[in-house]
């Protein structure tokens, strides 16, 4: 195919055939209702509307494609209204399932949150969001209950301590996964702070990568644990030491799980420090450019990746975007450790961080706030969030260890988990989500407490991650749980309908008891309800424990057995 170059890019021509919506092939007709309305108005355009229309008249105010659309490039998504079951999820519209309060955003992008940033999101969540406060697995804070009037006040206070909403949801370079100890660690192969800044400082909020086809996922880690699940975002840079050049990044491009999940494939090329944000806008505008919008569906990365494959996607990223070509790189080593960072660690200059996981990532105001002045007291830096729900207490002093092990302890985030309390995640469920069809949160905080109680009798040498998503979106990543649960409406023994999960198994990204990243299996017509969930898992538990071979892990063994041994 002979191409041409316009400006200072390379266009192809024109395919023949069925257009997939991709600008730099087929033109930028929008080809979709979404399409056309993001054409119509740049989503960042609404803050504006937000500030002096909506906030001063109300919910009833707000247009649909405002309120269902653009609304999201500032974090903000209406949440479901209390009292709908599951059951009636899919056959309501979205406006006879959202109330007409929010759930508000707020992205981190690997920073350390200050005593005072974390007095400021406590108070958030005390003054507008009825005390809600979530960790996601993203790293982001996530608040319920907000008013469109209060919006204004809560930028206002976000902002002028360093936080922001912009582009955590929509179309758009999403928040940024970062190493919870990055700059701290003793092992730490590249610190990745600068190059986040870089990114987030000159490319978020930028309306040249506001209207992508659809969500656009990054982590960036120095770290050997591997701490920012790169196998599951649209692009990850990976810490490696290349034998020549030293300390850089690996990039992995094309992960992502919900209905149709794809591992990210490396494309083999070393990424210095200096060229890493270059690298980063030249994948995301392969992603504007070539990504396909004709179908919702199709609209990620990884469809552009399963298509063209790593030799092909590293061509147009050198040649049509950098203008050069990037050195051939080593892979990652296996993680050295687990990834959420949880208990007492030493710093490389000789404090402490110190990992604390409250449960299934829910928080509240006031716990932050308390969090605050606890940090503060014993002489910490400050907190960073993980991609595990977890939060890490950075630069601790050794003779305030005990005190603020203590202290978090106090506030139900415990330095010395349980097992399952470790390990599982849950996602926001239907207590807000109109997508859910489940509970998912006091679900699997239930279940936590049955497990500690009816296996305590078992010393599990390997972890065995549980994760509880409410519908088949899978971000509470489900496909890469030893046992991920997702959520759907089932027939219980009696014969009616309850809520209830389809089981994933075995599967599991890169950690110290596996190499390599995989999927989860399914076992034909295994459905549990969400009353009998902790009578399976427990009994899969035991059986395995049962069953093993020496050294073998849940995943090895979900995937070696026969379907009856998982049911």
């Amino acid at each position: 195919m002979t191409s041409v170059v316009s400006g200072s890019r390379t266009l192809r021509p024109p395919r023949t055939g069925r257009s997939n919506g991709q600008w730099a092939v087929d033109g930028r007709e929008p080809l979709n209702p979404n399409e056309t309305f993001k054409a119509a108005d740049n989503g960042l355009n609404v803050r504006e509307r937000i500030e002096t229309i909506y906030a001063r008249d109300g919910f009833d105010a707000i247009p649909g494609e405002d309120l269902h659309g653009r609304f999201r490039w500032w974090g903000l998504y209406t949440q479901r209204k209390p009292g709908i079951d599951g059951g009636r999820t899919a056959s309501l519209e979205p406006h006879e399932l959202e109330d007409k309060f929010f759930m508000l955003r707020v992205r981190t992008d690997g920073q350390l949150l200050s005593p005072t940033q974390l007095r400021v999101l406590g108070g958030i969540s005390t003054d507008f969001a009825r005390e809600s406060a979530d960790i996601s697995d993203r790293q982001n804070i996530q608040y319920h209950w907000i008013a469109i009037e209060s919006v204004p006040e809560i930028w206002r206070r976000l902002e002028a301590v360093g936080l922001q909403t912009t582009e955590a949801c929509g179309d758009t370079p999403r928040g940024f996964l970062g190493s919870p100890v990055a700059g701290v660690a003793a092992d730490e192969i590249i610190d990745p702070t600068p190059v986040i800044h870089e990114i987030t400082s000159r490319w978020v909020g930028d309306p040249e990568l506001s209207n992508l086809p659809r969500k656009f996922k990054t982590a960036i880690t120095g770290h050997p644990s591997l701490d920012v699940v790169h196998e599951i975002n649209d692009i990850s840079l990976v810490g490696v030491v290349h034998p020549e050049l030293g300390p850089g990044f690996d990039l992995w491009v094309g992960g992502g799980l919900s209905t149709a999940p794809r591992l990210a494939e490396r494309i083999g090329v070393f990424v210095s420090e200096a060229d890493a944000p270059d690298v980063w806008h030249g994948v995301i505008q392969i992603f504007r450019d070539y990504g396909y919008r004709r179908m919702r569906t199709k609209a990620r990365l990884k469809f552009v990746m399963a298509e063209w494959g790593p030799e092909k996607f590293r061509e147009v990223l050198e040649t049509e975007y950098l203008g050069r070509a990037l050195p051939d790189g080593p892979a990652p080593a296996p993680a050295t450790g687990p990834g959420d960072h949880v208990g007492v660690h030493e710093q490389k200059d000789g404090r402490f961080y110190v990992g604390a996981a409250p449960t299934v990532g829910r928080v509240s105001g006031t716990k932050l706030t308390t969090l605050a002045d606890l940090v503060e007291r014993v002489g910490a830096d400050g907190v960073r969030l993980t991609a595990h729900q977890k939060l890490v207490v950075l630069g601790v002093p050794g003779d305030g260890v005990d005190e603020l092990v203590a202290g978090l302890e106090e506030l139900g985030l415990t330095t010395t988990p349980s097992p399952f309390r470790r390990t599982t995640m849950a996602c926001t469920g239907i207590e807000y989500c109109k997508l859910a069809l489940v509970d998912t949160k006091d679900t699997a905080t239930a279940v936590i407490a049955e497990l500690e109680r009816r296996l305590a009798d078992i010393d599990l040498d390997t972890p065995i991650a549980l994760n509880v998503n409410g519908c088949p979106n899978s971000c509470a990543r489900i496909q890469t749980a030893d046992i991920g649960l997702k959520g759907l409406i089932t027939t219980n023994d009696a014969g009616d309908s309850v809520p209830g999960f389809q089981v994933h198994l075995g599967g599991g990204l890169a950690s110290p008891e596996r190499d390599e990243a995989g999927l989860g299996r399914t076992v034909r017509g295994l459905k549990v309800p969400a009353a009998d969930l902790a009578d399976y898992v427990e009994r899969i538990v035991r059986r395995f424990t049962e069953q093993r071979v020496a050294g073998e892990s849940f995943a090895t063994w979900a995937h070696r057995v026969a379907d009856e041994e998982l049911t």
